[in-house]
This record gives structure tokens, sequence and C-alpha cells, in this order.
């Protein structure tokens, strides 16, 4: 069973475009690429797929023939004649350096076919193979986990999506929805979790296809691993990264480990390559172009909030809890949040933060954003309520007017002035569900153009 997710609608629009190009499509082991494409195949009247971990599928790429050679080898072992409009699906694309260097030519010579090429290793594969995709020639897209609109869809909770597409949200609405919003953080948007809790509302059984995630990204590190301590390095990392979440790490000896920073580095690099983490690098100025300093400690992003609590043997029961902020210290609340506005950005976008470090104080505001050419500061409160210390900070050092608080509190706005620099503000509230209607919610407040 496949669920509707969000990025059918960019392949369709993929689909129409007279500037297509052949897609490339990224994302992290068990995102559901494949379940996507399965889908998005019904659009055509043929649909060939070809999985290059098989050998028979692999050796069609391997003698050096012209695309058009290639592409009748592919139809005759497949028993395939194409008619009308035809999805060509490479799968696992990587393990054939000849398969990604033909996209360019499917592109020039073969126009009218429709190629899509997927891997989860994509861009460690071809780092450890020095191979590259024709730059110009194919165009990228991202597969994520599921969204909370996507869940709620999974979920079959028709009244839930449409409420959350009102803005603002109703009053009445409020508790179910963040009731249903805690469900989403513990069960995670893996697509398999998520089906294996709709058909058994079993944390149980949630916790069985997290298990064998987990191994599956462990036992993946033999492909790309350069040697054996590597391997033993990225092995720790992975079982690390989730306690350290919401934390601002340093390389050296991470997770108590006694790891040299550059072999850390090396390995937190690859597994963002591989997409299982982010590194969330902060900005020191509140002004646009935002550039990211990479010399100070950055935070890490996990792929996943459900596999993040597995991983930390955080039950599910515990999202019937009125507040976030009494488990893991309201870490979770900085990761959904991370999570939602990474798979819901355009572009893959990995969302910024905001530091002053002094001597004396350090402040910190958890992410930013941009709308309608102006910086937005996002404070993420676990509960109902918090100081805002550090966004006064940041609001005293720039001309920021509007900010964004996320907590577990209902919708409403504020004039605020800040108590050391005087300065007024208006302060949004905003619940931790509507994170992906940040920038409706602006829009609501009049914000100036």
């Amino acid at each position: 069973m496949g669920f509707y997710r969000k990025i059918q609608k960019e392949l369709q629009e993929w689909k129409d475009s007279p500037f297509r190009k052949p897609l490339v499509l990224r994302g992290a082991r068990q995102t559901g690429k494949t379940t996507v494409i399965n889908q998005f195949s019904k659009e055509f009247d043929t649909y060939i797929y070809l999985n290059l971990e098989k050998e028979s599928d692999k050796k069609l790429f391997e003698n050096n023939k012209n695309i058009k050679e290639i592409f009748q080898m592919i139809c005759f072992e497949k028993n395939i004649s194409p008619k009308g409009k035809t999805l060509l699906f490479i799968d696992e694309i990587q393990n054939s350096s000849n398969a990604v260097m033909q996209m360019r030519y499917f592109f020039e010579e073969l126009p009218e076919i429709f190629v899509i090429g997927a891997g989860s290793l994509l861009e460690i594969m071809m780092d450890v193979h020095k191979i590259s995709f024709p730059v110009g020639r194919v165009e990228y897209k991202y597969l994520f986990p599921m969204t909370f609109e996507e869940f709620l869809l999974a979920m079959e909770e028709n009244q839930a999506i449409d409420l959350l597409n009102t803005i603002p949200i109703p009053s009445f609405a409020h508790k179910k929805m963040l009731e249903l919003f805690r469900l989403y953080i513990f069960v995670g948007g893996m697509p398999e979790a998520v089906l294996r809790y709709k058909e058994t509302k079993d944390f149980l059984q949630v916790a069985k296809v997290y298990n064998s995630l987990i191994f599956s990204y462990k036992d993946d590190v033999s492909k790309y691993a350069k040697n054996t301590n590597e391997t033993t390095i990225i092995r720790h990392v992975i079982e690390t990264v989730p306690f350290e979440v919401g934390n601002r790490i340093t390389f050296e000896n991470f997770g108590n480990s006694g790891y040299k920073s550059k072999e850390v580095s090396s390995s937190l690099r690859t597994l963002e390559r591989a997409m299982i983490l982010y590194l969330r690098y902060p900005i020191t100025t509140a002004t646009i172009p935002l550039f990211p300093d990479l010399k100070l400690k950055p935070h890490l992003q996990f792929l996943d909030s459900g596999l993040m609590n597995h991983a930390l043997k955080i039950t599910g029961l515990y999202y019937k809890e009125d507040s976030l902020s009494e488990i893991y210290n309201g870490r979770l609340a900085e990761q959904i949040v991370g999570q939602e506005i990474i798979a819901n950005s355009t572009n893959f976008e990995i969302p910024l933060f905001w530091t002053r470090e002094k001597k004396q104080s350090n402040a910190e505001v958890d992410f930013l954003t941009i709308f309608d050419g102006e910086v937005i500061p996002i404070e993420v409160k676990s509960g109902k309520a918090g100081t805002l210390k550090s966004l006064h900070s940041f609001i005293d050092n720039s001309e920021v007017k509007f900010a964004v608080r996320l907590y577990s509190g209902e919708y409403s706005v504020e004039e605020n002035i800040t108590p050391i620099g005087r300065k007024p503000y208006k302060l949004i509230n905003i619940p931790l569900y509507c994170v992906s209607k940040i920038n409706e919610y602006l829009s609501k407040n009049s914000f100036p153009s």
C-alpha cells in the first residue's frame, strides 16, 4: 500500500514541463522513493523498471553502446514494446557508473522517453567511484520522511487536514490536533512505520520496523567505508547521533569516543550525504544573505523523529503527554520542527540558527526563515510557556519587527517590546503542528511588502 506524497504533484509538473530533463530522485533509504515512482508510473502508457542491484539489469549498461541501442536492449530483455508516453525508472542507479553517465544521452538523443534515476546511497557511491551526473543534463528532486500533513492523509484524518489548512486553525480543534501531532512525532514519518502503526496501532510493531531500518543503515556502511576503522567510526556516529540532537556538537571525542575531529567530521559528512542526518550551522548576523559560519559548532538534525525515539528507547506511550517539555528535555520539539522545515522546503534547504556568543552569556535562536525579503526568527518552546531572552537579544541586534514562537499553545498575536533594547515587535504564536504553515500565518498578519 502506498500513501499519497506531496512530491507526486512535483513529479506531475516535471512530466508536463516542456523543459523537462532526466530526473534524479534523492533520499535516504526507506523514505519511499520506489513506491512513489511506481505510483507515478500510472500516468504513463508504458512503464519500464530497472533495479541495478540486479546484475541482469546492471549489465544492460556495461557495453559502451549508444543510448538508442541500450534502450532497444532494455525493451528486448524486458519483453516490452513501448507505446505512447514511456517512463523508464532506473532504481539504485549508483551501482553503475555507466548508467549515471548515460543519463545525459537520454536527454540529448531520446528526449521523448521520460527517465528517472534513484538511489539511497547515491552521493556516497558516486564519491567512492569518482562519478558524477552530467552538469545541466539532469534535474533533482528530494524525498524525505512523511510530513505531518502526509501523516494525516495516511491516517485518513480528513477533517484534521482541512482544519490544518484553515488559517488560523479554530480553537476547538487545538486539543485533538496537538494529540495527532504528538502521535506523528512518536510514530515518525518513515512510510513502513506509518503503515505498520495504521494497521496494528501497536508501537511494538513500529519498533520492529525501526530495528530493521537501523540495522540496514549500519549494514550500508560496509558499502562505502574505506577501511575497517572508518566502518567502526561511522557505526558509532549512527548510534550516537540521536543522543546529540538538540545539542551543539564538537567533532573531537564525539559521543565520548576518543575519535579525532577529522575522523568524526568525515563520518558525519558521509552520513549527511546519505541524508541520514544534517549539520545545521549558525549565523552571527541578522542580514540577508544568510551565510552560515562553518567555524562555529553546528546543531545536529536527525532524519526522523520516530527513528530517534526508537534509538533513545522513548516509548510511544509518551505521546499522550500534554507537554513535550518533559520528554528528553524538549529536544523532540526542535527535532520535529527542523524535520518539517526541511521536508516542506522547495529546494532542500537546511535551516540555520542564530547565535551571539559572549564570555558572559550566550544567546541562541532556534531557526531562521526568510519571508518577503525579511529575516524572521523562530523560537521553539515545547510547552505553553518559556522565556524569550535569546529572541529578545536577536531583535535588539537587528531590525526585525516580526518573530514567531512555535509552542504547544493556541494561535495568538502579541505586540511586545524587548525589555533591554526597548524595541517593539510583533510576536506570532503558532501551534507546533502548524510549523509547515508559518508563511501563511505571516501573510495573515499584514506582513509589510
